[in-house]
């Protein structure tokens, strides 16, 4: 008697499962899955192809994925142009395979031979789908897997140099004050990204684009929305205290218009975006070469401000020492100007 019908199916090799990957992803044809059947047996293709694809880069949880055939699949995958295929197909995929693609798609970046990725190359040559994944925040069934795409990118400098100095760069700021809290907060996390991964490349961007930037900018600091103040805020000291960024933090601390908005948020209700202003709005009052336009306004202000920075206290312990010691010395320069003739012309 044979048994041989219960053998074990042949594995199959990195081209035949990036075959049947592209096929099926090629398949998802809106005109040709429009009966309900057709269309499940395609996700259902999709699912299953992409499942093995998985496997094939990221091991089974018992054997380790073997690094030649690692090496063939993201060949194969970029030489069928199929890197496109997901990004372009991941709207009408199930949750599980979208969160399947979205793994793969992070391991493929990651895989280098010779310190050079061919599936970072292709997205090199084919930038487009960067400003596709940015584009797709406004999908919110897509929108938190294409920002775990866009964040694997990012890490790449020349991918988040593109993005930044891309027109779709300004739909962040559309994107951060989306209703959809979920969503939002994770284009903000993107956003974030851009202006923290690579300090060189973000230098030369304020620089070339410092009125273009901080503009709208501006907008997200003055947000009725108090996660958005709040996150944006934070971030705007994070990447203005960057050694690297001196140069702008020097442009940004002689304009009338960004002291207002730190005076501003002084006064928000937030103790958190209190303290958050405070560390902005002391490197304009510590300035030694503050301009006469800052000076009027502190001095204009000084009773207000003075009244602020008294009440305003950050907590307990050394980090609460270091903020008084700073507020002191913040609160003998305001009230040193208040004393000086500077309103005169």
């Amino acid at each position: 008697m044979s048994f041989s019908f219960f053998k074990p199916s042949r594995p199959k090799t990195p081209q035949e499962v990036a075959k049947a990957i592209k096929d099926s992803l090629s398949a998802l044809d809106p005109k040709i899955i429009a009966e309900v059947k057709a269309r499940e047996k395609a996700l259902e293709d999709v699912e299953k192809n992409v499942m093995a694809m998985r496997v094939m880069l990221s091991g089974d949880g018992e054997a380790e994925p073997n690094p030649d055939q690692v090496l063939q699949l993201a060949s194969e995958i970029c030489n069928e142009d199929i890197l496109s295929l997901f990004i372009h197909k991941l709207p009408i995929l199930g949750w599980e395979a979208r969160k399947n693609l979205v793994h793969c798609w992070c391991v493929l970046l990651k895989h280098q031979v010779n310190s050079i990725s061919c599936c970072v190359q292709y997205i090199e040559n084919h930038l487009e789908l960067l400003d596709f994944l940015v584009v797709c925040y406004d999908n919110k069934e897509i929108a938190l897997h294409c920002g775990s795409m866009l964040r694997e990118c990012i890490k790449i400098p020349s991918l988040a140099k593109y993005i930044l100095e891309s027109p779709s760069f300004e739909l962040f700021y559309k994107f951060i004050e989306l209703p959809n809290f979920d969503v939002s907060s994770d284009a903000f996390s993107t956003f974030k990204d851009l202006l923290t991964k690579h300090e060189t490349i973000v230098s030369e961007f304020l620089t070339a684009h410092y009125n273009e930037f901080f503009e709208p900018y501006e907008k997200l600091l003055t947000s009725p929305n108090y996660v958005t103040r709040r996150q944006s805020l934070k971030l705007l000291g994070e990447f203005l205290l960057e050694p690297q960024n001196s140069h702008i933090m020097k442009q940004y601390i002689v304009e009338v218009g960004h002291l207002k908005v730190m005076m501003t948020l002084l006064k928000d209700s937030s103790k958190n975006i209190q303290i958050s202003a405070f560390h902005i709005f002391k490197v304009f009052v510590a300035n030694p070469n503050k301009p006469r336009e800052i000076k009027v306004i502190l001095a204009k202000n000084h009773e207000k401000l003075l009244e602020l920075l008294h009440n305003l206290s950050a907590g307990k312990g050394d980090e609460d020492d270091q903020f008084e010691e700073e507020k002191e010395l913040i609160i003998k320069e305001i009230e040193r100007l208040s004393r000086i003739p500077i309103l005169e012309p």
